[in-house]
């Protein structure tokens, strides 16, 4: 038999290019199975192409590293059925390979039919060398070589399908795993080649006319790895662009989804805002029709907020609303629907079987709200009136229901607030002239409607004079004079009490300058504030410029404060008195005795005045409870040195009885009516 021999280099080179066609091929698998029908159709016609041509090269470039004794050649028609083989082969891996599942009956038939396809590459490549006489096999060896083949294509099967993903350990994974292939397919390869003996007198019939090895070695290794690179960097480019692609199509669908979530979602409170509650109250409607169901609209609105939030600021106040928010949630259900509709206000659409299972949802939440709230270290204090509005009965669609829950919630005010109210019909019509009057009170002012009347004080038991309170009227075109209970609660509502109480107390004391020129020397006016306008940051201001404007000392100016709102946040009230009485202002605690009161606080407080509330002087009587009441307070004003004012003063019993416990100056009927500046009566009547 012939010997024959090996180029080392060639070897080397043929073992390198199996490395890098098997590397292509698990990279190319991956490409595939990613990619969309079309291109994964492109991605398999020329990875199938590259890894055909990668393992015939390694195949072609293991011949020629061969030698024999003889000149040696390759018949050109053989050696090109050798390539398609490889092609085809090549794409029948890739496509199983790519397949969704590789279950082992497929994995088996796959390694069959890719090992023989191995096999019959290499033996026609065999062939193409025309020996004459052929060359013999030895069978042992031969059915080593396909079973090595079977098994190297299995394998390659069975990795492919495992590595199909992209991630920075999946490369690692496929490089080792393309060093075990190629270890395979070289192994495959040298034993068929081990298992040829070529017989004595041997000659090569493409010796002449055929390829031979000294021209081709390097244009095949050059040619192959170009081919190979260009599909690996092609795929590796491609990845790249659809990872960027993904990436980018994330990030586009993370910021549509955000930005959905913005425009249907508070900022705030992270609640719903009034675009998805709309959505959500179609939905509930629907859903109620079909199940011939019911549910409860309720409208919430915070009594006492703007109050908080011009005193302590915006920052405070959101942070209120975002505690009043989680309070909100926390008191539903998760399929209820809660809402931030507006600046206090919040809407929760629940599924009721029948109204008391609504008031009892309204109860909670009255409860929930009312607890005190931490906020910045602030012990803050707001309670939550609810109209309620159930479907079907009170509205057809979700404006309507919204429209009459907000009626209802108007008129949980008007009762006291701290509490819910059911919707009724007749509320529509209080809710219009309510709507009517609002609107002519925002141009009272520059319509110059409002005028202050004046009530004298007396000094007990009957004069002189010590003072007059501005006590505000509204002369509307078509309703005549109005007393304040019929538009002081509106305009605290929608915050006109501000602007119209810094024009009472310009009012008030151009007034009392102008008699204070005319000889009452002594006189001073007292104004009522509202816990709105004493809670605003431009109250001190207003003071300060009205007392400047008219050129008239503080003491002129005494400013009534309710009990409950000079009790309601001691530290920020203390605050804002010190700063008045800085400016000469006295300071009046009006309806002393109908709130909650401690005296550690109170004590504190810069107060001129206790005035007594009407309520006790009405059924005052001697030796009654009332009188104990009256005479407690006066001693505890009298021992914190402050003058003692009773108002609601209607008879001379009341008189004489408020005069013995000790009372400073009386107010009322009895001795003086409220009157224009022009009428007021200085004598007692």
């Amino acid at each position: 038999m012939l010997v024959g021999s090996y180029n080392s280099l060639l070897v080397l080179f043929s073992f390198l290019v199996a490395v890098l066609a098997s590397y292509t091929a698990l990279d190319l698998v991956g490409r595939i199975s990613s990619a969309r029908r079309v291109a994964a159709r492109w991605w398999l016609g020329g990875g199938a192409l590259a890894l055909g041509v990668g393992v015939w090269s390694m195949h072609f470039i293991g011949m020629l590293a061969f030698d024999l004794p003889i000149s040696l050649g390759y018949d050109i028609g053989l050696t090109l059925l050798s390539l398609l083989i490889a092609i085809a082969f090549s794409t029948f891996a890739l496509w199983l390979g790519s397949r969704p599942e590789l279950p082992l009956r497929r994995l088996l038939m796959g390694a069959l039919l890719l090992g023989g396809g191995i096999a019959a590459m290499h033996y026609t490549g065999m062939g193409a060398m025309r020996m004459e006489p052929g060359i013999v096999y030895r069978p042992l060896i031969v059915g080593a070589s396909v079973a090595i083949a079977v098994a190297a294509g299995g394998a390659a099967l069975w990795i492919a399908f495992q590595l199909r993903s992209h991630s920075a350990r999946v490369r690692s994974y496929r490089m080792g795993a393309a060093l075990v292939m190629g270890v395979a397919i070289v192994a495959m390869h040298y034993t068929g080649m081990a298992a040829a003996q070529f017989p004595l007198g041997s000659v090569c019939g493409a010796s002449n006319g055929g390829l031979t090895s000294d021209s081709l070695a390097l244009p095949i290794i050059v040619v192959t790895i170009a081919v190979l690179a260009v599909a690996l960097i092609t795929s590796v480019l491609d990845m790249r662009l659809e990872i960027r692609t993904a990436a980018l199509s994330t990030s586009l669908a993370e910021a549509n989804q955000e930005l959905s979530y913005l425009v249907l979602h508070d900022n705030l409170t992270k609640l719903p805002n009034r675009l998805l509650l709309e959505d959500r109250l179609k939905q509930a409607i629907d859903h109620a029709k079909a199940e011939k169901g019911r549910f409860a609209v309720m409208f919430l609105d915070l009594d006492g907020f703007k109050a908080i939030n011009d005193t302590f600021g915006h920052q405070v106040g959101d942070m209120l609303l975002v505690q009043a928010a989680e309070r909100l949630r926390a008191s539903v259900r998760a399929q209820d629907t809660s809402a931030r509709v507006g600046g206090d206000e919040f809407v929760l659409v629940a599924s009721v079987r029948e109204p008391g299972d609504a008031a009892t949802i309204a109860d909670k939440l009255v409860a929930a709200i009312g607890e005190p709230f931490l906020v910045s270290g602030h012990d803050l204090r707001v309670s939550v009136s609810i109209g309620i509005a159930i479907y079907p009965g009170n509205g057809a669609d979700e404006h309507e229901l919204l429209k009459n829950a907000d009626v209802a919630m108007y008129h949980a005010k008007s009762l006291g607030r701290s509490q819910a109210c059911f919707f009724e019909g007749s509320m529509n019509a209080n809710s219009e002239e309510h709507l009517n009057l609002l609107q002519d009170l925002r141009l009272a002012l520059k319509r110059e409607q409002l005028v202050l009347y004046y009530q004298p004080k007396f000094q007990a038991p009957s004069g002189p004079v010590t003072g007059v309170e501005a006590l505000l009227r509204w002369n509307h075109p078509t309703r005549g004079m109005l007393p304040p209970d019929c538009f002081i609660p509106l305009a605290e509502r929608t915050g006109l009490i501000v602007q119209i109480g810094e024009w009472v107390i310009d009012e008030a004391c151009r007034q009392v300058a102008i008699w204070r020129r005319t000889g009452q020397d002594a006189l001073t006016v007292a104004v009522n504030i509202s816990a709105l306008q004493f809670n605003n940051s431009r109250l001190v201001p207003a003071v300060e410029a009205a007392l400047e404007r008219h050129r008239i000392d503080g003491a002129a100016l005494t400013l009534e404060i309710t009990e409950s709102t000079a009790m309601h946040d001691v530290d920020a009230s203390l605050h804002i008195l010190h700063r008045l009485r800085s400016l000469g202002v006295r300071i009046s605690i009006d309806d002393f005795g109908t709130g909650y009161s401690s005296l550690l606080y109170l004590k504190r407080l810069p107060a001129s005045e206790l005035k007594i509330d009407r309520g006790f002087v009405s059924e005052l009587a001697q030796d009654g409870e009332d009188a104990a009441i009256v005479s407690a307070i006066i001693a505890l004003g009298q021992t914190m040195n402050l003058n003692i004012v009773a108002e609601g003063v209607e008879t001379g019993a009341q008189r004489d009885l408020l005069t013995k416990l000790g009372c400073d100056s009386l107010q009322g009927y009895l001795l003086g009516r409220p009157a224009p500046a022009g009428e007021v009566v200085w004598g007692a009547a």
